[in-house]
């Protein structure tokens, strides 16, 4: 169950919103849009009595557009975690929804490296938002109820599509939560 509750953990990876860069890190002109974007769709995971976290997915003009490319356009998903999650747990489900999705070893061994120095330490109420702009994105972390701080940004098209196929791709593990994130259920 641990490692159901881990997988879970890992697909909830956004949340709310108030930055003040605290990085290094360059960030696309997303910057500040992303806030004010339009709630496609908001879904929460549970396994049962336990929450996991609360999803929610962003768009420029409200709608994600379905087809072959999961990011054809800028979105955020924002994940606000019920639980605590370490980093580690966190980094052994993505590769786990990775593997689930078909990508080979050799490529999730190498997104994982990149995972490791953005991941943080995940406690209760945190929130973890990854903008991106379709192919390129920054992660941003909302530690309680402090304001965000950049804590990773990836250039590879491909990681970044693999990472928003967690939830966004219609092989993911959970449909239903997929559906809600992309507005099917409304």
């Amino acid at each position: 169950m641990k490692g159901f509750i881990t997988a879970v953990a890992s697909l909830a990876l956004s949340s709310v919103l108030s930055i003040s860069h605290a990085s290094d890190v360059d960030s696309p002109k997303l910057d500040d849009q992303w806030q004010s974007w339009p709630t496609v769709g908001s879904a929460d995971l549970d396994f049962l009595f336990f929450d996991i976290y609360t999803s929610e997915l962003k768009a420029p003009q409200g709608s994600y557009q379905l087809g072959d490319d999961l990011t054809p356009h800028p979105v955020a998903l924002s994940i606000v975690y019920e639980r605590d999650i370490s980093k580690k747990h966190l980094l052994k489900e993505t590769k786990k929804q990775w593997a689930h999705l078909g990508y080979k070893e050799e490529q999730f061994t190498r997104w994982e490296r990149k995972l490791a120095g953005i991941y943080p330490e995940i406690k209760k109420g945190d929130r973890l938002v990854y903008v991106t702009s379709g192919d390129s994105g920054v992660f941003y972390y909302f530690k309680g109820n402090q304001g965000a701080t950049v804590v990773g940004e990836i250039q590879d098209e491909e990681l970044n599509d693999a990472f928003l196929a967690i939830w966004l791709s219609p092989n993911t593990e959970y449909p239903d939560h997929r559906a809600s994130l992309i507005g099917m259920n409304q």
